[in-house]
């Protein structure tokens, strides 16, 4: 998997392509210089993690042959020093009745997501930076 952000004209909105095919648009507020035409990156943080809790318990109750309905989740943020990420409460609203021990092992699933695992360091990440120099005329083709 390989994601690659180009930024777009003179401001800080970047056009992000996934896996060669999928293209988000990642910006900053206007308050912070970016002209607003998308999320933040630490806001897509967030998304991801929603998205990824959704996922995660719909494919574990879907094999159990739970009807959950048509979920919700919800990831919310607290902001720490410099617009770092303190902490997050993910809120999985569900619209089906679910008995005591479904619920607690939704959660116990929810915890298990791909990216709630990395954010809460139970995988090893490594990130290596490295720079490439390239010729800007190659670049624009």
């Amino acid at each position: 998997m390989t994601a690659v952000a180009r930024r777009r004209g003179e401001t800080y909105t970047h056009d992000v392509e996934i896996d060669s095919g999928h293209t988000l648009v990642i910006d900053e507020p206007p308050e912070a210089g970016g002209a607003g035409e998308g999320p933040s990156p630490t806001r897509t943080v967030a998304a991801s993690l929603a998205a990824c809790t959704a996922i995660t318990v719909e494919m574990y109750a879907g094999r159990k042959g739970w009807d959950l309905g048509a979920i919700e989740v919800e990831a919310d943020v607290e902001w720490g020093e410099k617009a770092s990420i303190r902490s997050f409460t993910v809120t999985l609203r569900i619209p089906r009745p679910l008995d005591d021990d479904q619920q607690r092992r939704l959660l116990e699933i929810a915890s298990r997501c791909p990216v709630h695992r990395a954010l809460s360091s139970e995988t090893e990440v490594a990130i290596e930076d490295r720079i490439e120099q390239v010729d800007a005329d190659e670049r624009a083709t």
